[in-house]
């Protein structure tokens, strides 16, 4: 597979500070250490059970066959590979990649075979802004404005290694931008690649047309696309014209940055991929793009409603929502609606903080190292480890003092909702797990709890599958906005923690 990099923003900076080394694949010698994620768990078997037509779409999370949305599709001879319409081997594909893979699936929802593996990026030509963001809830990012399209690099972009991407990125001749879109058009880039003086020239948006002029022009969010000269449309385009809402992907070798118009040599039509994929199984993860009810919503631009019997996992119903990031699995029906039979609320993960209760809950809410924790009735589970073993075990029953691990998202920013509390018997040990939102050597900043280091701490690489050691320079060198972390020490204060140990996890 490509070599990949990891991208680390740092606060105020105005480049691409750093790299790390990530895992892709390759032949002999030795392996270079890896920033994917391993494999998932095979999913629970909620939702269809049925062996028959499979569609996949999300990012590939890792290779040995192509995983996706945490399957493993098995790849054989006898699959097809693309990119951008250009046929290609696996090897050519890299992590991060956006892909849609057909196949099947057995009545198990884990063994899975692909016949056909399709990449195909959000945008690609010249960067014309790099600018480091800070947003509403506080993430760090670095904002690209690619032919009009606003793209958002954080911590988890993935970048090809070949050519290496300059720092600073208005240099490059282009870039090719993997990701999904959220409700406004903002890309939330996967992976991305640089072009040097080998690329052809060709440029090209993916969205949705507004301000259509009849014959003349129409918009991509702020890029203006000339068409007048394209000629015959593609055949698929309803009514054989194109129309405001239609989904469209646009090619052109001519962009003028002045008016950012792109003169496209040709517009193809994008809609209805699915129209003839009626009971066909599918798994689609990416953001809520369009959120009319909860019957009546977008993924990353598929139409999918909720049935009854639906089954949320890491949430419920009232959780959807535009920019909500999802995994949504059911069957394609007549019209190309997903009907979904599992949605899983994937706003965000495995936030977890392990030690002493701060004071005596106050209604459903505990602090604990100064961090608000939000409970829910219905949604958290309380479970009690400890000698008292009390059960059931309520957020009543908890006190000043009671030593706790408490798992799940951080929702809203800075605080965590709990889907998980666990009482256990007394330790003086205190972790967090949790996504950093400033990184200066020796401290980190998480969920507002500062995080001292000093000369005996220990610094580990989680992101594979074995946890080693890593240097503290390149634990520094890896670590920033948006990077999970966990730290393990001993509480010093209401928001402090001197670590013992600090490791690099995988999302």
């Amino acid at each position: 597979m490509k070599a990949l990099s990891r991208i680390a923003i740092a606060l105020f900076a105005t480049a691409l500070l750093s790299t790390a080394g990530c895992g892709g694949g390759g032949g002999g010698g030795a392996a270079p250490p890896t920033t994917t994620p391993p494999p998932s768990s095979p999913p629970p078997t909620g939702g269809i059970t049925r062996t028959g037509v499979a569609v996949a779409v999300g990012p590939i999370t890792e290779f040995g066959s192509v995983w996706v949305n945490g399957v493993r599709y098995h790849t054989d001879d006898q699959t097809s590979f693309t990119d951008d319409g250009e046929t290609v081997t696996q090897d050519d594909l890299s992590i991060g990649q956006m892909a849609v893979i057909r196949g099947t699936i057995e009545d198990d929802n884990v063994t899975a075979t692909a016949t056909s593996v399709t990449v195909e990026d959000a945008v690609e030509g010249p960067v014309t802004s790099a600018t480091p963001v800070t947003l509403a809830n506080g993430n760090e990012v670095l904002e690209l404005i690619v032919l009009g399209q606003t793209v958002h690099i954080t911590a988890a972009t993935l970048f090809d290694d070949t050519p290496a991407c300059p720092a600073d990125l208005t240099q490059a001749m282009a870039v090719e931008v993997y990701g999904t879109p959220d409700s406004t058009g903002v890309i939330q880039a996967t992976f991305i690649e640089c072009r040097d003086a080998t690329w052809d020239g060709v440029m090209e948006v993916h969205g949705v047309v507004t301000g259509h002029v009849a014959g003349q022009s129409f918009m991509i969010n702020s890029l203006t696309v000339d068409y007048s000269t394209v000629g015959v449309l593609d055949d698929d385009f309803p009514g054989g014209q194109i129309s405001n809402g239609d989904p469209i992907e646009a090619k052109g070798t001519q962009y003028d940055a002045n008016t950012n118009t792109l003169v496209a040599t040709s517009v193809d039509y994008e809609g209805n991929q699915f129209a003839d994929n009626e009971g066909d199984h599918i798994e689609i993860e990416g953001f809520i793009t369009r959120f009319v009810s909860v019957t009546d919503f977008d993924v990353s631009g598929i139409p999918v409603t909720t049935i009854d019997g639906t089954v949320f996992e890491g949430g419920d119903e009232t959780d959807l929502g535009l920019n909500v990031k999802v995994e949504a699995e059911g069957e394609f029906d007549s019209t190309g609606v997903l009907n979904a039979t599992k949605i899983e609320i994937k706003t965000s993960t495995a936030i977890r903080v392990l030690g002493v209760l701060d004071a005596d809950p106050s209604g459903s809410t505990l602090t604990i190292l100064g961090i608000t924790i939000n409970t829910d009735a219905t949604r958290t589970r309380f479970e009690d480890k400890s000698d008292a073993n009390l059960d059931p075990l309520f957020v009543g029953d908890l006190a000043l003092g009671d030593y706790l691990e408490v798992r799940g998202q951080e929702i809203p920013s800075g605080q965590i909702t709990a889907m998980r509390v666990e009482r256990e018997d007394s330790d003086p040990r205190t972790e967090l797990r949790g996504f950093v939102t400033a990184a200066s050597n020796p401290t980190l900043t998480v969920l507002a709890v500062i995080i001292s280091t000093d000369s005996g701490t220990v610094y580990r690489d989680s992101r594979g599958e074995i946890e080693v050691t890593m240097p503290e320079d390149d634990f520094w060198a890896a670590v920033g906005p948006g990077v999970l972390i966990e730290a393990r020490g001993a509480e010093t204060g209401a928001q402090s923690l001197s670590a013992t140990e600090v490791a690099l996890e995988s999302e």
